[in-house]
């Protein structure tokens, strides 16, 4: 693991335990430990509640930040985890267990970030609100240790060997337009690179290290499950979770600065995810190998809203097609987003807030959506 930083220590603190890490950190993890008091039911799409309440959170203590987190033009500076615990399915909904843990993850992969976390932590929250649901902050601890990027890099020096990756939560890749739900070695560490280039003040070039590793990478094992899943705003996304095996070829290893990049890019994995979506819980990643969880009666009850989003975008698209619509995407996979969760019995005022459109607007958007599926 790597290294804790050396220079002068900042201390924060939480319920029952100390956070300590140093001024000049750059990547962290946290973990919160979260019960509620009573049982009480849980939206299907809550990630979009813990995505919202962190950056208000953020907002409350830090303007600017707030306003280069809502910034849609870089690679996001931290990531979330979904809740894990024991969600069990009650209609159309999850339910939250009384006085049973449920863990929730943050990790922060800049310096600005790392700093608000120590800052905010100063006063830690107490609740966790999710609209109906609050959840009590019991404890926050350090899961991922604090390090920088320079650490990251000296660390992997003389580490050549086989790893393991896990892909804890659903992940998948853009290509061309579309989902990709593979683990090519490729899209792995294009992903991780993105984020090495934009936030460690040590950037690479691109092209050369991905030709490198499209020729030097070998997957050893695998053992992978795809899944369908809502994750942001709109849509749905196909996605994987499991485990590969993977490691260098003997050629690979004359690179030597290529070679160290490798080993410290898998070190990142675990602090910035893999992927796209990581900021809704999707790409959650560790250095172990984890045996994938069959589906649960709570994951299935999650996969029916995703399965929805997809069948209604397809039937909208396809309308919008043959009428000579324009955005045809866009609109076909709102519309989609908006009915599936209407139907799942989320309030269509509470699902224009999620997707920051006018109640007119998602009224507008689902009696048009609803009069297409009766004219097809």
């Amino acid at each position: 693991m790597p290294r804790a930083a050396t220079s002068s220590k900042r201390k924060t603190s939480s319920k029952n335990t100390s956070l300590v890490w140093a001024d000049d950190t750059e990547l962290v993890g946290l973990v919160f430990d979260l019960e509620v008091t009573n049982s009480t039911s849980l939206y299907s799409q809550y990630t979009i509640g813990l995505h919202a309440w962190f950056l208000d959170q953020v907002r409350q203590i830090n303007l600017d930040l707030s306003a280069y987190l809502h910034d849609g033009e870089s690679e996001k500076p931290f990531n979330i985890s979904a809740l894990e615990g024991q969600l069990l399915p009650t209609g159309k909904q999850l339910q939250l267990q009384a006085n049973h843990t449920y863990r929730w993850q943050i990790n922060a992969i800049s310096q600005p970030v790392v700093q608000f976390l120590s800052q905010w932590l100063n006063q830690p929250p107490t609740i966790l609100t999710l609209r109906d649901a609050s959840l009590q902050v019991k404890q926050i601890s350090i899961v991922h240790p604090p390090t920088t990027y320079s650490q990251l890099l000296q660390s992997s020096i003389e580490n050549h060997r086989n790893i393991n990756l896990s892909f804890i939560s659903p992940t998948s890749f853009r290509r061309k337009g579309h989902h990709f739900p593979l683990p090519v070695p490729v899209n792995l560490f294009h992903s991780y690179l993105r984020r090495w280039n934009d936030f460690s003040g040590m950037s690479i070039e691109q092209d050369a290290f991905l030709n490198w590793i499209d020729e030097n990478v070998i997957i050893h094992q695998h053992r992978l499950e795809s899944v369908k899943v809502a994750a942001g705003k709109r849509g749905s996304v196909t996605g994987f979770t499991g485990a590969i095996s993977l490691g260098l070829s003997k050629s690979a290893l004359a690179n030597i600065e290529f070679t160290q990049l490798f080993y410290a890019l898998i070190q990142l994995a675990p602090y910035c995810g893999t992927g796209h979506k990581t900021t809704f819980g999707l790409g959650q990643t560790c250095l172990d190998w984890v045996e994938p969880e069959s589906n649960t009666s709570s994951g299935m009850l999650t996969n029916l809203l995703p399965e929805r989003i997809e069948e209604l975008t397809t039937i909208f698209t396809a309308q919008r097609k043959r009428t000579g619509g324009e955005r045809t995407e866009k609109i076909a996979t709102t519309w989609a987003t908006i009915l599936a969760r209407r139907e799942m019995g989320e309030s269509l005022q509470v699902i224009a807030q999620d997707l920051e459109i006018p109640y007119t607007t998602a009224k507008t958007y689902v009696k048009l959506a609803r009069r297409t599926l009766k004219d097809t």
